[in-house]
């Protein structure tokens, strides 16, 4: 059989892909990176980054540069494409990410700190510097772990039910205005059909996920996987006897959980009282 003749020499990985694309795009527009950040309105030594795969920026530069050279969503796509790569995460992670952007369903239950999924920049950033990352990594990971909302709305998005200690909402930012934009974000995403939010009260008691997030992966297959987290280390459990009995643990908690109409009002109390004492501090 006579070997496979290579069509492109374009990187097939996805992040080094997109700032290729950046780079060729410009080059045969003419411009350069002063002269397209001077159109644009963005800084140039963001555009570099951008081209030289450092950063993968945000949608909206994205989708400045599609309508600037006038390629529809092009950019964008390969942009969703690099953000959702799996290789971009530690290895711990990576076949943890492949499954959750394959699930159908997401239940978890969030001990100490807001899930990934529903996580602001801010919020992401200050998790991700105390856990020791800084610099470009910690750019990086921020970008990685804020693109991973991007799967909630998408067409087909997983349906996704988490379950907040009070705990959570009681940790805020160092940054009281970062911490009403995540409370905010948190309002928001308990409304949309596809995310269910449930507040497990303090005054519930001692419970089976005391000290452990976990999260159970539906997939379309039917088969359920789960990923348990502490602080500093993260397993993927697919034995279907313990991932049962996670689940057991997981149900029980639930039911002593308020209900997603008692915790929209919990969660909303909590951005007024944040609100609240902003004004007194203004």
């Amino acid at each position: 059989m006579p070997q496979r003749r290579t069509v492109t020499s374009r990187s097939q990985e996805p992040r080094q892909r997109f700032a290729e694309e950046l780079g060729r795009l410009r080059e045969r527009s003419g411009a350069s990176l002063r002269q397209l950040a001077e159109v644009l309105g963005w800084d140039p030594s963001t555009l570099a980054k951008l081209e030289r795969g450092q950063t993968l920026g945000g949608p909206e530069i994205v989708q400045a540069l599609d309508q600037h050279y006038g390629t529809g969503e092009m950019l964008l796509l390969l942009w969703e494409l690099a953000i959702a790569d799996p290789t971009q995460f530690k290895e711990q992670y990576r076949r943890y990410m492949v499954l959750e952007a394959e699930a159908v369903n997401l239940w978890h239950f969030a001990v100490n700190t807001v899930h990934g999924l529903l996580q602001t920049d801010e919020y992401a950033r200050e998790v991700l510097e105390i856990g020791g990352i800084s610099g470009e990594e910690l750019n990086q990971q921020v970008e990685a772990r804020v693109g991973r909302r991007a799967l909630l709305m998408a067409a087909g998005a997983p349906r996704l039910r988490i379950i907040l200690s009070e705990a959570v909402l009681r940790m805020p930012l160092r940054d009281a205005k970062a911490w009403r934009g995540q409370l905010e974000h948190l309002e928001q995403s308990a409304e949309r059909p596809n995310i269910t939010l449930q507040v497990l009260p303090l005054d519930a008691g001692l419970h089976g996920l005391v000290s452990t997030d976990v999260m159970f992966l539906r997939l379309a297959s039917g088969r359920t996987v789960a990923y348990t987290e502490t602080a500093y280390q993260g397993e993927l459990v697919e034995e279907n006897g313990e991932v049962e009995r996670l689940q057991r643990v997981y149900d029980s908690t639930r039911d002593m959980a308020l209900s997603p109409a008692e915790s929209r009002k919990f969660i909303r109390q909590t951005l007024e009282e944040c609100r609240a004492e902003q004004a007194d501090v203004a």
